[in-house]
Formats: C-alpha cells, sequence, structure tokens
C-alpha cells in the first residue's frame, strides 16, 4: 500500500519530458483536451502554448459526491488531474493494460462487495503491474507481508498470494469492507488503505473531523483520493482529454484453462512445456508462483493458469 512514493519520483520528470516532446512536435501534430476554450488558437512564432485544464464540475467515488465547492478539494484534484492527463506516456499505457485487467478485476469487485470504482485504487497502488515498493509491498494490491498473512494469503520462498490477483482482490476487499463499516464512508475508507484504519482514525479524533475532505494528512495520504479520482476522470473520459485509442491498441485479455495442483512440482520449466506453453509465459500468468519448484508437502490445492493456444510463441 505504499506505492505512491515511487510514483512521486517520477513525475516530475515524466511531466518535463513530456512538455519537452511536445515542445519539439510540429504544433500541427499536437493533440490537446476538446473542451478547453481557445485550443485553436495558432501557435505563434513556433512557441508552445500550454492551457490549464477548467476545474472539474462534478465527479463522485462510489456514490459518494466530491465536494468540489470547497476550495482547497477543488485544487488537489486539479493538481492530479493536471499531473496525470500531461504525462501522457503514462497514462496512454495505463488505458492499454486496464482493457486487460479491468476485465478480471470489475467482476472479482462485484463478487466480493466492492463498488466498481475501487479499480482505480487498484491503479493508483500500482499501475496495474505486479510491482514490489521500496517497503515491500507487493502486488496489485500492494500489500505489506505481514498485512497479506494476517488476511490468509500464503507468503514463503515458493508461494506468494500477494501477486495472485484474485486471491489479493479478496483480501483487499475484506479490509476496505471492515474500513467501510467502521468509518462509514468508502472515501474514507480508501484513505484508511493508504494511511491505515488507525491513522485514519487518529487524524479523526484529534482533528475533530468527519471524513477524508476535512482532514489535514501527510502529504501522500493527502494526495491519495485525489490519485484515484484523476484515474477515473480521465480513463472514463479519455477523449475529453485528448486520449485517442482505436480497439487495435488496447491490451486485450488472454482467455486461460485452470489446472489445479495437489502434489509436489519438482520443475516447472519441464511442467510448462507438457502444458504447451514455457516458462516465461507460466510465471508471466502465474506470478505467485516464486521459484522455479514447488514443495507441496501438506496437498494444498494451486490453481494454475494457462493460457490457451494463439497468444504466444512457445519455442
Amino acid at each position: 500500500m505504499k506505492f505512491l512514493s515511487k510514483v512521486g519520483i517520477l513525475v516530475i520528470g515524466a511531466i518535463i519530458c513530456g512538455l519537452f516532446i511536445f515542445a519539439t512536435q510540429n504544433p500541427s501534430t499536437i493533440s490537446t483536451p476538446s473542451k478547453i476554450s481557445n485550443y485553436n488558437t495558432p501557435v505563434e512564432e513556433g512557441v508552445l502554448k500550454v492551457y490549464a485544464l477548467p476545474y472539474l464540475e462534478y465527479i463522485d467515488f462510489a456514490g459518494e459526491v466530491v465536494p468540489l465547492n470547497d476550495t482547497d478539494v477543488r485544487e488537489r484534484l486539479d493538481r492530479e488531474l493536471h499531473v496525470n492527463i500531461y504525462w501522457q506516456s503514462n497514462m496512454l499505457l495505463m488505458m492499454k493494460k486496464a482493457n486487460r485487467f479491468f476485465a478480471e478485476i470489475e467482476p472479482l469487485l462485484e463478487k466480493y462487495g466492492l463498488p466498481d470504482d475501487f479499480k482505480y485504487l487498484a491503479v493508483a497502488e500500482s499501475g496495474l503491474d505486479n510491482v514490489r515498493s521500496h517497503a515491500g509491498a507487493s502486488g496489485f494490491w500492494q500489500f505489506m507481508k505481514g498485512t497479506g498473512k494476517e488476511y490468509g494469503l500464503e507468503i514463503n520462498e515458493y508461494v506468494d498470494e500477494r501477486y495472485n490477483l484474485e486471491l489479493a482482490t479478496k483480501v483487499a476487499a475484506d479490509y476496505l469492507n471492515k474500513s467501510k463499516a467502521r468509518f462509514g464512508s468508502w472515501t474514507t475508507a480508501a484513505a484508511a488503505y493508504n494511511a491505515g484504519n488507525s491513522g485514519v482514525n487518529k487524524q479523526l479524533e484529534r482533528q475533530d473531523a468527519k471524513g477524508y475532505y476535512s482532514l489535514l494528512l501527510n502529504s501522500e495520504t493527502s494526495r491519495y483520493v485525489f490519485r484515484i479520482l484523476a484515474f477515473k476522470e480521465i480513463m472514463s473520459n479519455p477523449k475529453k482529454y485528448g486520449f485517442y485509442l482505436n480497439p487495435g491498441d488496447l491490451y486485450q485479455p488472454i482467455p486461460t484453462k485452470t489446472l489445479i495442483v495437489n502434489t509436489p512440482v519438482e520443475d516447472f520449466a519441464i511442467f510448462a512445456k507438457d502444458n504447451g506453453i514455457n516458462y516465461k509465459i507460466l510465471k508471466i500468468h502465474n506470478p505467485w508462483l516464486r521459484d522455479t519448484y514447488l514443495r507441496n508437502a501438506s496437498g494444498k490445492e494451486y490453481e494454475i493458469k494457462i493460457p490457451l493456444p494463439g497468444y504466444y510463441v512457445t519455442e
């Protein structure tokens, strides 16, 4: 749950690079958000004109309306919108990956009782990658080892179920539903995913506040929900902000079949070839398998995903 510090290191450099690329383009090729007034003003003498986005008039998170009439709230969201809209390469890749992984995440959120908007929390946490933060948080939902074990995930040198998207989504749902029951708000529950339930509760009591938008928090958590909101707004309305992707540009879901394994596996390279794929492909679809073999003395049943033919070269 500590991915944001990693992203923060990259933001400034990415923005500078993005603006440099824009500035060296032929002005006639520059694509800009379609709802900004005066965006058709010609570029004079080769000088790029960068325009501010208009303030957003309405957005909600999981059905909870964001109080954009509050100056601080409006400007904090405005910041995250500008940072991510003008980090074009990152947003384009997010949209490409989302087409593949949202197809898996959305039904899991419904199954485990979370509003659909929480898929954007996964985007904010990990960028839809099985990353490991400098603090040791891992997987799409960025669980620390202790939290993962507390919620029943197997984590050892052979298996790390933080990287199992279905199991990790279930744990995230358990955590967030408990937070919602505690605070009475999905928005505050999302903030507590970053700062911890006790941390948020302490600040609510100390500041005599009723919810996230009224709290003064550390830099990371104060930006956290607004980053989620920014991803929701941009990814739900890509053309509004100048992002144009054809269906063929998007990463497509890859169908798989499931094998139940309840015995030790001596060599996953051989196991993969016996199932018509190679070791690399096996690990892409089962990143929770952490070694080249599996010691399964207990006879536990594991579900291993094998992609259907036609999507990879398996030489």
